[in-house]
């Protein structure tokens, strides 16, 4: 389940908690999209994340589950543990890597990689930037757009590991 989670949030360059804390009502699979509430966001504001085909597969199965929560811990109905994917990276050995690591790597690929406009990459991570003025003119969260730059982002995680996978043989 911890890679499974791990998984899902270096796809959607989410805050461990808000992957953690994840419930089913939150999650649309028609519409391909995951609404984070906003007492659940780090900015107290509520965060559309588009769904890409990697996201939606890891999803799918955890249905049958039949839990409270996406991703349940040991515990019936209990979210994983805030540690389970940190002790995850421990056990490959990732030394030096962090969860939180992917969504600085998920921001630095937006700018040099798929050359996403500031605010485009700003508004996949939730960060709230510029001023309140700016911010009261700027009502548009991008999801079109977040939503192409996290289906390429997803092609690039997949693609990456796949790379790996033939390495490794």
């Amino acid at each position: 389940m911890a890679a499974k989670a791990l998984m899902f949030t270096i796809l959607t360059a989410s805050r461990t908690s808000e992957v953690l804390e994840m419930k089913w009502p939150e999650v649309d699979f028609e519409a391909r999209l995951w609404t984070v509430p906003a007492d659940r966001m780090k900015g107290g504001k509520e965060h559309r994340v588009p769904l890409t085909d990697e996201m939606i597969a890891i999803l799918e199965p955890l249905k049958a589950m039949e839990s409270e929560y996406v991703f349940e811990g040991q515990k019936r109905h209990q979210p994983l543990s805030n540690m389970s994917m940190l002790m995850l990276l421990r056990r490959m050995d990732a030394n030096g890597f962090t969860v939180h690591g992917f969504r600085s790597s998920f921001r630095d690929w937006a700018a040099e990689a798929a050359n996403a406009p500031r605010e485009l990459a700003e508004a996949a991570l939730a960060h709230q930037v510029g001023s309140e003025v700016e911010r009261a003119y700027a009502r548009s969260d991008l999801l079109d757009k977040r939503s192409h730059l996290m289906t390429r982002w997803s092609e690039y995680i997949t693609n990456s590991l796949n790379r790996v996978k033939e390495i490794a043989g």
